[in-house]
This record gives structure tokens, C-alpha cells and sequence, in this order.
């Protein structure tokens, strides 16, 4: 054993990374960085301002300093970082909603982690006693966080979808699970002329993102389930963080419904991480895990995907990465059924 190579300073860290991501939560859930948005304020402060027990609040504020999240500047006496900033509430692009979604709501899932690698099914279910989509359907407040989380991660990566493909050859665009319709918005303001129609379940879709961005006569909004139908109409369809969330079979149903609503020849746009070969870390591999216990689902290689739209009716064109998010465009075109 003299020559075994134990590196137990990294495993200690790995396993209480765990208090980390909590305590970064807390720190979300009593808006600190909103707090120390402007200027530097001592822990007595900011226990005041949030009502929490200044001595355990300042034990809270040096961990999540020591990780680079806050800085103390002079004794018990805390600024701002780059970092904290992704949690304002007034950014664009903010992770405050995420954080709160994923290490809060979401929070008893990740202990039944076990249970999906055990049986490959969903550990959420087996946490809450119920399919994550029918927990958020019947918890408005849920809900809401969930599409607040989808709407700022659209924010983020819509600069570099409309960099990064050209929609000026389409007329109508279909948003398949486009949930508030922020992708939409981003992609009809990038594109003059360009028609959009939003199309999620009733009680994520709406229209008032839409209207505040002066897009309401550009798109609407249409509520359904796309495992029966998605609207017709359009030349082209995205799925956007769709696909990642359900079994290769469900996966089959909702492609075949598009394919059913396109004509031969359109175009369909997925966009999700492509899990690239090899031992690097990559936020793709980490979300497949979520992925699988949320909901069954998976990220996925290129050559899972090209399979999976090939069962339905696809055939992949090109697989385009995006500049700054670990999200590829998978192009790819209805094709003609095979005559028997």
C-alpha cells in the first residue's frame, strides 16, 4: 500500500461541497448581494436588514467568502464580487431564480439520487411522491420560480442563437415548450419580419413577455400538450431544453408530433448540450445527471442524437456550437416517409 496515491484533501472537498451550495442558497433566499448591491456593509447590518442572528450570519458571509462568492474587506465587514453579483435580482441574466429553483425546491430530489442509479428511474417521484411537471402544475408559486429560471437562462443564450443562426429565411417560427416566450422575443427582435408562435401547456404559457416587449402582433401564444400536437404553420420549430427531459421513447412522441405538423423539408432546431467524448469536465455531463433525476432524462452525444431524429422522421444537418454556453444548435430537416 506504500505506493497507493490517496488524494483525500480533494475527496474531503468534494463531499462538503454539498454546505457550500446550501449555504449559497441561503445567502440567495436573503437577497445578500441585492444588500451589498451599492456599497460594503458590515454583518451587523445585514442581519439587521435580513433579521437573521448576526454571529451565525457572519459565520455564513466568511464561508461564501472563502469560495470567492463575498469578499470581506475589513473585519465582519463584507463587499460584492463578480460572482455575487449573478445573484442580484436586478441583472440580467440572473441566477438567483436557479439558485432558489435548484437548491430549494428541488433540494429533496438530489437525496434520492440512489434511487435513480439504482433503478434508472426519476428520484424526484420517489421524493415527492408525484412526476416533477404534475408538483409544478399544481404549486403556482413553483411554478413560477420554475419559468422565472427558464426565461433568465433564455436571456442569456439568445444573443447567441441569433448570432449563431440565421432565421431570416423563415416566416413563422414555432417554439415547441417555449414556455413565457422569451426565446421567441429575442429571436422576432433580432429578425424583422419574422412571425413567432409560443406553444407550451396552459398554465406555463403566456403572453405578457410578449406584449411588454412589443411583439404581440409579431406572435401568440398557443397552450396544448405536444405529446398529442403541436401547432401547423410554421417552416420551422425549436426545441429548446426540451428533449434532455424525457426518455428516448417520450422523445420519439414529441418529435413525431412535430415532424406530423411540418411540411416535408422544414426545418427544426434543437438546442441542447451535446455531450462531446473524453474525461473533461463539462456542465453537460453534470446536467445529465439532473436530467435523469428530475425526470428520466438524459443529455446526450451527437450520435444519440442523430438516432433519436432519425426515429422520427429527421435527418441532421450540422451541429453548431454556440460562443459562450456549453448549448449546441442541432439542425436538422423533415424528411420525406419512406414510400412502402
Amino acid at each position: 500500500m506504500s505506493d497507493l496515491i490517496i488524494d483525500r484533501t480533494g475527496m474531503f472537498d468534494m463531499a462538503l461541497n454539498l454546505l457550500t451550495a446550501r449555504a449559497v442558497h441561503v445567502a440567495a433566499e436573503l437577497r445578500i448581494a441585492d444588500h451589498l448591491a451599492t456599497s460594503p456593509a458590515s454583518s451587523a447590518r445585514l442581519a439587521e436588514a435580513t433579521g437573521t442572528h448576526e454571529p451565525s450570519l457572519y459565520r455564513l458571509l466568511r464561508l461564501l467568502a472563502s469560495v470567492g462568492l463575498f469578499a470581506e474587506t475589513a473585519p465582519r465587514t463584507f463587499a460584492t464580487t463578480p460572482r455575487a453579483n449573478a445573484l442580484r435580482s436586478d441583472v440580467p441574466g440572473s441566477l438567483r431564480p436557479f439558485v432558489l429553483h435548484t437548491l430549494g425546491v428541488l433540494y429533496p430530489a438530489w437525496g434520492e439520487m440512489s434511487h435513480s442509479i439504482r433503478t434508472g428511474e426519476e428520484a424526484f417521484t420517489k421524493a415527492f411522491g408525484e412526476p416533477v411537471w404534475q408538483y409544478h402544475a399544481d404549486r403556482p408559486e413553483a411554478n413560477d420560480l420554475m419559468n422565472q429560471v427558464m426565461s433568465r437562462e433564455s436571456e442569456v443564450m439568445i444573443d447567441d442563437l441569433v448570432a449563431a443562426y440565421d432565421f431570416s429565411s423563415f416566416g413563422t417560427v414555432v417554439d415547441v415548450g417555449g414556455g413565457e416566450g422569451a426565446l421567441i422575443a429575442g429571436v422576432l427582435a433580432g429578425t424583422p419580419g419574422l412571425h413567432g408562435i409560443v406553444f407550451d401547456q396552459s398554465h406555463v404559457v403566456s403572453d405578457a413577455l410578449l406584449r411588454s416587449a412589443g411583439l404581440g402582433d409579431r406572435a401568440e401564444v398557443v397552450g396544448g400538450d405536444f405529446f398529442d400536437s403541436v401547432p401547423g404553420g410554421g417552416d420551422a420549430y425549436v426545441l429548446k431544453w426540451v428533449l434532455h427531459d424525457w426518455s428516448d421513447e417520450k422523445c420519439v412522441e414529441i418529435l413525431t408530433s412535430v415532424r406530423a405538423a411540418m411540411p416535408p423539408g422544414g426545418t427544426l432546431l434543437v438546442v441542447e448540450s451535446v455531450i462531446e467524448p473524453g474525461n473533461d469536465p463539462a456542465p453537460s455531463k453534470i446536467l445529465d445527471m439532473v436530467m435523469l433525476i428530475l425526470n428520466g432524462g438524459q443529455e446526450r452525444t451527437r450520435d444519440q442524437f442523430e438516432t433519436l431524429l432519425g426515429r422520427a422522421g429527421f435527418h441532421v444537418q450540422r451541429v453548431l456550437p454556440m460562443a459562450s454556453s456549453s448549448t449546441s444548435i442541432i439542425e436538422a430537416t423533415a424528411v420525406e416517409p419512406k414510400q412502402e
